[in-house]
């Protein structure tokens, strides 16, 4: 769409990062039809393929939105600052969000199962010990909205 209505001749790095982000979008996309089935030894490198080209997508994409801001501003000379500004509180957000979701359950729990004074801690253990029932700490994995799609 854009090399046949903006007659691109791809002078500047947005025009350059857009082609190379449409050839990558659609390489995820066939790797995405290619999956491997549950269970096959190629699922693994499969997924880290997909996993990476999608991370890598997705900040070149970011990085792509301000070149082609400054592309704007470079051929208008109209000001973008507002536009960067907005984008960055965005991004920020967003990632922000990303990377507390995985403990908002870490935090709830620890909220509604306040710490135990040591003395108590140790009477606990003790009782475990008569009982010779060993409780084991939880495994600590971490967790995110993608872990049920790719398992």
């Amino acid at each position: 769409m854009s090399i046949k209505n903006f007659e691109n001749s791809f002078n500047n790095h947005h025009q350059r990062l857009g082609l190379a982000l449409y050839v990558a979008i659609w390489m995820q996309a066939l790797i995405g039809i290619f999956r491997p089935p549950r269970g096959n030894k190629r699922r693994s490198k499969w997924y880290l393929t997909h996993w990476i080209l999608g991370t890598v997508i997705s900040m070149v994409g970011i990085i792509n939105i301000y070149t082609g801001l400054e592309a704007y501003h470079k051929k208008t000379s109209k000001s973008t600052g507002i536009w960067t500004i907005l984008l960055t509180a965005q991004v920020s957000f967003i990632a922000l969000f990303y990377l507390f979701q995985d403990k908002c359950e870490h935090i709830q729990k620890q909220a509604s199962h306040p710490p135990l004074p040591s003395d108590q801690e140790n009477v606990i253990v003790v009782t475990q010990r008569v009982n010779q029932k060993v409780m084991l700490p939880q495994p600590c994995a971490k967790r995110n909205a993608l872990t049920n799609l790719f398992d």
